[in-house]
């Protein structure tokens, strides 16, 4: 009898397991009002989006601010299966302040180059795709436009002293 109990708990924590849904956070940090425009076009077409953040890099903002917002956006957005950072250009301060945080945090990808029309299709996937699983089909849906900090350091790997 107790293996049989022990069986039926077991069955039963592997079926909620599977039920389980993954939902990655999404964090939108662009340029001047870009990301909230995004968000809002997202919103608009498919309804509230759960864990999902906008912070918009305004002039004369310091770099100081926009990670304090970031960090808290991370954190609003940030159940334990991965956080997305989706940025408009590589290099620029919420680029750079999103490849800082992404390394102190498990499953945290960073993308640039991103689009209301290729967030649109993306979408979906968030509900199914692990964080890197996910990277790598933003990317390969456009590559031409589209990078992540992951595959920005495969073509520049740290240097190493021997």
């Amino acid at each position: 009898m107790i293996e049989l109990s022990m069986f039926r708990s077991l069955l039963r924590y592997t079926t909620c397991q599977l039920r389980r849904r993954v939902l990655l956070g999404w964090i939108i940090a662009c340029r001047d009002e870009c990301a909230q425009v995004l968000l809002d076009k997202l919103e608009n077409a498919f309804g509230p989006l759960a864990r999902c953040r906008a912070r918009n890099f305004r002039r004369g903002m310091s770099s100081n601010m926009l990670s304090r917002m970031m960090c808290d956006a991370l954190h609003d957005t940030d159940a334990g299966e991965g956080v997305i950072f989706m940025t408009d250009k590589s290099g620029e301060a919420p680029y750079r302040t999103a490849s800082l945080m992404s390394h102190k945090h498990s499953h945290c990808e960073v993308i640039s180059g991103i689009s209301y029309e290729l967030l649109a299709q993306m979408l979906p996937l968030r509900e199914s795709l692990s964080s890197e699983a996910f990277r790598n089909a933003i990317v390969a849906l456009d590559a031409d436009n589209v990078s992540s900090l992951w595959h920005q350091q495969q073509k520049n790997p740290p240097f190493v002293l021997l």
